[in-house]
């Protein structure tokens, strides 16, 4: 637990009583694929900021119809400030965050983190660098869901998996893959049945395989 605390990306910057402070408040937290985390503020309590020792995340916000926007994906090493919105005051939208792949995390209360921030110039530096990243991925993603073509998109997301993993085959169901990419599982389903056409992918129950990466790489652009 000390271990993984120290892997923050403030630790350095903290002084004894800060980090005595963090030591103490800080939690492990495991969590299976599929569970829920709420980040944002909703009056009554926020979750924390949260590092991810090992899993992946995803954040999105859901619409009054149900439909879900992806955001950004936390894996390894990788910090969220959204989830502890309530430190600063001018996010006024909530995200929801669900684990995509089992996790460990390490979660700094709200109340915590705010201290340290208001307290430590570099805790507020970090914050809000990070805030701004995060903003900037969020913006990339409107983006992408109003101007580029939906094949260019998928062909992206596979690209970006096949970078992650270095491997071509990916388990996802239509399902979680139309979540990834902000569309509807049925035009998912049209797109994945063209890709195999052209010979682009092997479309397999649960499992996509890549047969030809140059080839969404040209589509991708």
């Amino acid at each position: 637990m000390v271990e993984a605390i120290e892997r923050l990306p403030y630790w350095d910057a903290l002084d004894e009583n800060e980090r005595k402070l963090l030591r103490g408040s800080a939690v492990l937290r495991r969590y299976e694929s599929g569970s829920m985390l709420y980040g944002g503020c909703d009056g009554e309590s926020c979750f924390g900021m949260f590092y991810v020792v090992s899993g992946e995340v995803r954040a999105y916000i859901l619409s009054d119809e149900g439909r879900e926007i992806t955001l950004f994906r936390l894996g390894d090493g990788e910090c969220c400030v959204l989830s502890a919105s309530c430190v600063i005051s001018q996010i006024s939208f909530e995200t929801q965050m669900a684990v995509t792949r089992d996790a460990e995390l390490i979660i700094v209360p709200s109340s915590v983190f705010g201290r340290l921030a208001e307290s430590n110039i570099k805790v507020r530096c970090f914050l809000y660098e990070l805030a701004t990243e995060r903003f900037s991925t969020v913006m990339w993603v409107m983006q992408q869901i109003l101007f580029s073509r939906f094949d260019k998109r998928l062909a992206s997301f596979f690209l970006e998996q096949y970078d992650k993993t270095g491997l071509k085959e990916i388990r996802m169901t239509q399902e979680q893959i139309a979540q990834n990419v902000n569309s509807a599982r049925e035009v998912v389903a049209r797109m994945l049945k063209q890709f195999a056409a052209d010979g682009l992918i092997e479309n397999r129950r649960g499992r996509i395989i890549l047969k030809d990466t140059d080839g969404l790489l040209k589509i991708a652009g």
